[in-house]
Order: C-alpha cells, then sequence, then structure tokens
C-alpha cells in the first residue's frame, strides 16, 4: 500500500461551485467533496454533477481527491456510486457504516460500475453500533476486493447517537478514537480524527489535533481552510523524529546489525518494530516536502 501523508482532510461541500474551485489552492493533504450531510435534498442531482467533474478535471494538484457519497439505501445512493466510480477519485467514502457487510456491498457496486483499481474506500466510523463493530469493520481490509484504506471518525454524529457531553478533554470520546486507532492499525489502514466546530478558536484547535496525534491518529478532518496550516504542522513528522529515524535506519542497514532483531542506538535499545515505524516517518516526511515542492512549482507556472 502507498504510504501518504492525510495530515489535513477538508470537507468541502459539493453544490458550492465556487469551494470546490478555491480547493484547488488550498495546502490540505485531501479533499473530501460531500454530497451528503453538507448537501440539501433538492440539491443533490447538481452537487453530484459538480463534484464529479471536479474530479474529472484532474486540477487538483497532488491532492488526494475523495468524493462522500450518500448511502446505498437513500435514494441518491446508488447514482453517487456509479457517477462517483466513473469519476475515478483516489476514494470514494462510505458514509454511516456500522457493519462489515456496508464496506462489502460497497466494494461489489463499484466493481460492478466498473471503479478503477486506484479507486479506495473509506468508511465514516460515526454510529454506536460502528464503534461496536470497528474490528470487523476494519478487518474487511484483508481482502483486497474490498479496498478499504481508511476509517473517518464522525465524531459530532456519535456525539448525537450517544447523548454523551463533549467536553475539552474529550474524555467521552477517547475511548471511541482510541478502539478505532486499534483497528485500524491492526489491519494496516489509516485513521482520521473528528473535525472541531469552533474553526475560529485556533487554541482549542491546535490543543485537539495535537490530542488526536497523540492517540495515534494520522490526521484529522476539518470544516475550514484556516484549520488546514496549524494541522499540516502539528500532524507532520518533527526535525527530531525525522532525524532520530534515520539514525535508527542507517544503524540496521550496518552489515553487523542486518539480521539483528535488536540493537543499540546512541545507548537507547532498539527493534525492528522502531525500523518499520522509523521507515514510514521518514516515507512521509519526504512526500511532505516533495508536496511542498510541487505546490510551489505550481504557484510559480
Amino acid at each position: 500500500m502507498t504510504i501518504r501523508p492525510r495530515r489535513s482532510v477538508l470537507y468541502m461541500p459539493g453544490a458550492n461551485q465556487r469551494a470546490l474551485e478555491k480547493a484547488r489552492t488550498l495546502p490540505a493533504d485531501a479533499l473530501i467533496l460531500d454530497l451528503e450531510d453538507a448537501v440539501a435534498p433538492d440539491a443533490k442531482p447538481q452537487a453530484r454533477d459538480n463534484v464529479c467533474a471536479a474530479v474529472a478535471s484532474q486540477a487538483y494538484g497532488s491532492r488526494e481527491l475523495v468524493i462522500r457519497v450518500n448511502a446505498l439505501e437513500t435514494p441518491w445512493g446508488a447514482a453517487d456510486m456509479f457517477a462517483a466510480a466513473a469519476a475515478e477519485p483516489d476514494a470514494i467514502l462510505i458514509p454511516k457504516v456500522s457493519r462489515p457487510g456496508d464496506i462489502i456491498s460497497a466494494a461489489k457496486v463499484l466493481k460492478a460500475a466498473g471503479a478503477a483499481d486506484k479507486t479506495r474506500l473509506w468508511a465514516m466510523v460515526e454510529t454506536p453500533m460502528s464503534i461496536l463493530n470497528a474490528r470487523e469493520i476494519a478487518a474487511t481490509a484483508v481482502d483486497p476486493e474490498n479496498r478499504l484504506t481508511c476509517l473517518v471518525l464522525g465524531t459530532n454524529d456519535l456525539l448525537k447517537e450517544s447523548r454523551a457531553r463533549m467536553t475539552g478533554d474529550r474524555f467521552a470520546v477517547v475511548p471511541w478514537l482510541a478502539l478505532s486507532v486499534l483497528a485500524a492499525r491492526s489491519y494496516g489502514l489509516d485513521v482520521l480524527d473528528g473535525v472541531y466546530n469552533d474553526f475560529k478558536d485556533e487554541a482549542g484547535f491546535r490543543e485537539e489535533c495535537e490530542h488526536g496525534r497523540t492517540l495515534g491518529m494520522d490526521g484529522k478532518t476539518l470544516i475550514h481552510p484556516s484549520q488546514i496550516e496549524p494541522c499540516n504542522e502539528i500532524f507532520s513528522p518533527t526535525a527530531e523524529e525525522v532525524a532520530w529515524s534515520g539514525k535508527i535506519i542507517a544503524a540496521f542497514a550496518e552489515p553487523e546489525n542486518q539480521k539483528k532483531g535488536v540493537i543499540t542506538v546512541e545507548g537507547r535499545m532498539v527493534e525492528r518494530l522502531h525500523l518499520v515505524m522509523a521507515k514510514r516517518t521518514v516515507t512521509i516526511a519526504e512526500a511532505v516536502a516533495e508536496m511542498g515542492l510541487s505546490e510551489a512549482a505550481a504557484g510559480r507556472s
């Protein structure tokens, strides 16, 4: 599986043509072009056309493009899936995934629609049942036919459905987040934290980004462009992390260490699992740097 940064993942309403055009210049790692919650029922067909045309335009550079469709059981779901498959986004985000069968069914629809191999599935984890079934949902990724690569937390919906209270320390939410991280990691998936609603509160947003990264999230979903830069900063590997990772990789590459399971680097015990983590850190850092150079070049052209 290709490793790519998913630090900042911005929701964009599919019915807003101006927003879709603006997104071409935003420094988000990924864009979720939304046909579901952000679109009124009578605007959904036009939003579908807008989003699919935007994806097909190939005007978004290195940004990962994801289309969030309406659920298959809704009046728009099947048409969304077939249109999205034809547009060939990087991924299709399935809402309200509560059971593994939701992913399996979506994958079958994509196959029937002739979707390109590159188009993956992301799953919204946003109901109590999805938390209870997080392991089984993530386990569908074992079969490559199911295309699953990422779990996305829908914390607002989880709070609503559970009747829990959102507090600054996210006391009620932490068990759901942690369980989702463990499920994702068990099956080689990425996992993204939910949105922060008060986009004018940068201090609170930064604190929640730090909290999510500490829990093991790969990035965070966003509702406003102003949240992109602090999110990218916090979810990027630090210079110290990259330097330490480089030392681990170099140490294991030494002839005398290539077959060892445990070595010592600068007085610290390091295992093969740390080598795997180090390689991922360096790969993400290199990809982030490459994206920055690509965007700078695009800006000069």
